[in-house]
């Protein structure tokens, strides 16, 4: 169980990283410690990257609609414009930020800031995505969630693209993937490969 820090007259920041497949509560997380910071009275701000607009193009918002207003990220150094005045850093989507995102990270904890991170380990091959791995590396405090498999209704670890898209990167929902475990995951993939060979 994750207990989150409190400042009580801490002077060194920290980093915090929420990761996960998709559909696992990863943003809902990040949204919820924020507003508790923000209840605690502490200045909070939160980032996401320009190429997220899948429910709002302004907004972050999980799944289950929950939103806070943030500010778009096209040049992940733009973040340290914005940072100055806050005690609390949020960032959605981080595996979609260049690698300069973890060196960011690095100087806010350093200035004393603590900085929340969501976004997914693994992309839909199973590959370790974007700056992600190494944010959990640097990270004082790494939370995995999980969804429940669509298929078995076991812990849900990978995210499983149902459309035919190539890209590493393709911002989607339902229509493009659902959770999967370990197991569904890897027979999908076989499955996929079958009808590929034979058609």
């Amino acid at each position: 169980m994750f207990l989150e820090p409190r400042y009580g007259g801490q002077r060194s920041g920290w980093i915090e990283v929420i990761t996960g497949c998709m559909f696992s509560g990863k943003t809902e997380e990040l949204l919820r410690r924020l507003r508790r910071s923000n209840i605690a009275g502490q200045k909070i701000i939160i980032f996401k990257p320009y190429t997220d607009d899948r429910y709002s193009e302004s907004d972050v918002v999980s799944h289950d609609s929950t939103s806070m207003p943030s500010i778009l990220i096209k040049e992940t150094s733009n973040i340290l414009n914005h940072t100055q005045e806050y005690q609390v850093i949020g960032i959605d989507e981080g595996q979609f930020f260049d690698a300069e995102i973890v060196t960011i990270s690095e100087k806010l904890a350093l200035q004393g800031k603590r900085v929340v991170i969501a976004g997914l380990d693994l992309d839909y091959k199973g590959i370790p995505f974007g700056p992600i791995p190494n944010l959990m590396a640097i990270a004082e405090y790494v939370t995995k969630v999980h969804a429940i498999c669509s298929h078995c209704g076991n812990l849900a670890t990978h995210s499983y693209r149902i459309s035919e898209e190539v890209d590493q990167v393709l911002v989607g929902e339902k229509d493009k993937y659902e959770p999967r475990c370990r197991q569904c995951y890897a027979m999908g993939n076989i499955l996929d490969l079958r009808i590929k060979k034979d058609s």
